[in-house]
């Protein structure tokens, strides 16, 4: 049984579930006789490809509680998993037991019975595994969605377990080298902004404008950006264009002048992926079929360009710095030794749990080997269960089912209030298969077949706005509106309303700012108060919105100026 939430893989491959061929690992869930099942409040690419279940818009926290209430209520949790791996289940029993599916289909929008049906399959399928990804993230409750999700797969006995929520291992352990290089915590320091917490070495980029135009010690007067688009990207794009005009300096590495590095005092051209070489260090142990690769660049930098960080570490030497975190690199750096990613890499390689410890386990792995294995290595046939303990951050390793951070988030999720009868639909994004993010739409042969921005609208919606298919409509919400041309389906379920995200450009690249389209993010709010407190994470799903036709503006009378 594969639960999938808020997660598209057909169209995103997979992401933090990475497989070359996602749809066939996912067919073949089906073919052992399994089940894939997509909640989703759009009909998407993998949810029209297995079994659809409709929920509305930001809902996935009622829905999680409900599957939770059930389980517990029926006695269906698995009590030997629950007392080898976890502890304060009896508390996450008590926050559950108010939300049974009857309690919350209104706000779901499943039916009672269909939940209660899918807690049961869920719990008593022979294996069992939680997916959730960016579409459950992106809620008012993000990071509680994505603890219930991990609580699920712990009360059904699902987590480190064949078949259920596994962790995979790599020959260079990221989340290892991101700890040493400090950017591996939580909450170790805040926002100046709206007291917002660090998440793995960053600070939620809405609040970036107002860190810039707030006066004070820690105030941003300078800013460089790598291979980001925040204009597009985040909440109120205007508000951070108005803010860059502020910094003192503004440098972007980028391939195109975007809709953020035409604001730049200097533009630096970066390589492209065929000009370097890339091993996909965070990704490695997030590969269905543990594996690694590395690929040498193909052709020489065209130009001035060169890689990010040869960029960083000339200009970082020219001010007197060591552009590292990382104890080794700044030793070295001090030393005159410039500690290039590759030489760190393999020397992280070799000392590795699978590295040749410098000829002295043999097979072990180094880059020669890596080079001389253009298709890659395969490590292992599968996944192997057992690595849960290393991932536990907490000294007691044992899952935590009672965060006093998450009994609050439950205490502010059942606080919320009715909803805004000024704006009676939901607004989803969604991600499309020749997109990703604001970075594809200057690529020519991914923009060919009269590719459009469109709206996707309900019938019944649509019926009630008075607009009809192919019409352009206005989408308000508390904190923007945008004119978007709509296509009418029943893709999406009757209140919602789904726009993809990254339209609208405004740089220097051409064929993107032909393509036309809106900028979907206008619609949400950059006031910190708005913000997913535990992790400073935007609300983009789920924003209350309205619908409207746009009137066709008739020209005035030639004398009305003169009756004026």
């Amino acid at each position: 049984f594969l639960f999938v939430v808020g997660a598209n893989p057909l169209v995103s491959h997979g992401s933090v579930m990475s497989a070359p061929r996602v749809r066939d690992q996912l067919h073949a869930v089906v073919g052992r006789g399994g089940r894939v099942v997509v909640a989703d409040p759009r009909r998407s690419e993998t949810a029209a490809a297995f079994e659809h279940l409709p929920l509305r818009p930001d809902s996935d926290a009622w829905m999680l509680l409900s599957l939770l209430a059930v389980i517990f209520e029926e006695g269906l949790d698995d009590k030997l998993a629950l007392a080898a791996k976890a502890d304060g289940a009896e508390v996450l029993r008590r926050l559950c037991a108010p939300h049974p599916p009857e309690a919350t289909e209104a706000r779901t929008g499943i039916p009672a019975a269909d939940l209660r049906a899918l807690a049961r399959d869920i719990a008593g399928a022979d294996s069992a595994a939680i997916y959730g990804r960016t579409g459950s993230c992106l809620g008012r409750n993000g990071t509680l969605v994505s603890f219930l999700l991990d609580a699920l797969a712990v009360a059904t006995g699902n987590l480190d377990r064949p078949g259920g929520s596994i962790f995979g291992t790599s020959p260079i352990p990221f989340d290892r080298i991101a700890e040493l290089i400090g950017i591996g915590g939580y909450d170790e320091r805040r926002s100046r902004v709206g007291d917002l917490p660090e998440v793995l070495g960053s600070l939620p980029a809405t609040v970036m404008a107002k860190e810039i135009t707030t006066p004070g010690e820690g105030q941003i007067r300078a800013m460089f950006i790598s291979a980001g688009n925040p204009v597009l990207s985040i909440p109120n794009g205007e508000e951070l264009e108005a803010a860059f005009a502020e910094l003192d300096l503004l440098v972007s590495i980028d391939l195109y002048v975007t809709d953020t590095s035409r604001h730049a005092d200097y533009v630096l051209p970066a390589t492209t992926f065929l000009e370097r070489e890339d091993l996909p260090l965070p990704f490695i142990s997030l590969f269905t079929t543990p594996f690694i690769n590395m690929t040498e660049a193909v052709v020489e930098p065209a130009g001035e360009a060169r890689q990010e960080w040869e960029i960083i570490d000339d200009l970082a030497r020219r001010v007197g710095v060591v552009p590292t975190s990382l104890r080794l690199g700044r030793l070295a750096g001090r030393a005159g030794i410039r500690l290039s990613p590759r030489r760190l890499v393999d020397l992280l390689l070799r000392i590795g749990p699978r590295g040749d410890l410098f000829g002295l386990r043999r097979g072990g792995l180094n880059l020669k080997r890596l080079a001389e294995s253009p298709h890659g290595i395969v490590l292992e046939d599968h996944l192997e269960v057992g690595n849960l303990r290393g991932r536990i951050r907490h000294a007691a390793k044992r899952v935590k089912l009672d965060p006093p951070e998450i009994v609050e988030e439950v205490a502010r999720l059942e606080a919320t209030g009715p909803p805004d009868g000024r704006y009676p639909l939901s607004l989803i994004g969604l991600r499309e298969l020749r997109s990703h993010n604001s970075w594809m739409h200057n690529a020519e042969p991914l923009m060919r077949g009269g590719r459009k921005h469109l709206a996707r609208v309900n019938p019944d919606d649509a019926a009630a706005a008075g607009i009809d298919d192919g019409a352009r409509c206005s989408i308000s919400s508390a904190d923007g509106e945008i004119e978007i041309e709509v296509t009418v389906t029943d893709e999406v379920m009757p209140g919602t309303v789904a726009v993809p995200h990254g339209w609208g450009h405004r740089g220097g690249w051409q064929v993107a700012n032909a393509a036309g389209g809106v900028n979907v993010n206008a619609l949400a709010s950059s006031d910190p108060a708005d913000l997913e407190p535990l992790a400073g994470m935007a609300f983009l799903n789920g924003i209350p919105v309205r619908l409207d036709p746009v009137k066709t503006r008739s020209a005035e009378p030639a004398d009305a100026a003169a009756h004026a």
